[in-house]
């Protein structure tokens, strides 16, 4: 009788052991989350529209691109300021995770927000 009991206790815990492996795996990602991290190409595009304080700040605030830049030295933010608008930014944008890519759009958005000093805007 003992080892009836042990059997049938044994094989409920199996039972409910084996049942909880076939529950729903968690969700992955839904597309409306994939969908709201621009392309590297759109990111571009708004970087490169932007005025050169704008511009500037969005860059000194993004830690790899800060780096490219900053591997020149103040020559190298010379050149980035004569020619940020043209740059392909592309590139650079590529080699950011999602996270970091959003954290861009979001910095860009923030950049077009803030006021800009009449005399620095460049065109």
């Amino acid at each position: 009788m003992k080892k009836l009991i042990s059997v049938l206790i044994v094989a409920s815990i199996a039972l409910t052991g084996f049942a909880a492996p076939l529950a729903k795996p968690a969700a992955k990602p839904s597309t409306s989350t994939k969908a709201a991290v621009p392309s590297s190409e759109t990111l571009e595009k708004e970087l490169q529209n932007l005025t050169w304080p704008q511009f500037s700040f969005v860059v000194k605030s993004v830690p790899k691109l800060k780096t490219k830049v900053d591997a020149y030295g103040s020559a190298g933010w010379k050149y980035v300021q004569g020619r940020y608008r043209t740059y392909g930014w592309k590139k650079s944008i590529d080699k950011l995770d999602a996270l970091e890519k959003k954290q861009l759009s979001e910095l860009i958005i923030k950049a077009r927000q803030r006021e800009t000093p009449k005399n620095l805007i460049r065109r």
